[in-house]
C-alpha cells in the first residue's frame, strides 16, 4: 500500500498504549507473542504504526477499555 511517499507517522509504546486504550505492559505483551512488530526504533524506545498496533489488538481478541 502506498502513501504517496510519505512517511508513516510512528509513535512510541506509551502513546501507542494510550491510543489503543490498553496498559503499556500491554503493547509489550503484543510484541513478546509476535502479534505486533515495531516499525522503527528511536534509541532504546521502539516506535509503532498506530494501523499496526489495532491489527494487532485485533488479533489478540479485541479487547479494548474504555478511558
Amino acid at each position: 500500500m502506498s502513501t504517496g511517499g510519505a512517511m508513516p507517522t510512528l509513535i512510541p509504546g506509551p502513546l501507542a498504549a494510550q491510543e489503543a486504550g490498553v496498559a503499556p505492559a500491554t503493547i509489550r505483551k503484543w510484541v513478546q507473542l509476535g502479534h505486533l512488530t515495531p516499525a522503527a526504533k528511536a534509541g532504546r524506545a521502539q516506535l509503532f504504526r498506530l494501523e499496526d498496533v489495532f491489527a494487532a489488538e485485533r488479533a489478540a481478541g479485541g479487547v479494548r477499555r474504555t478511558r
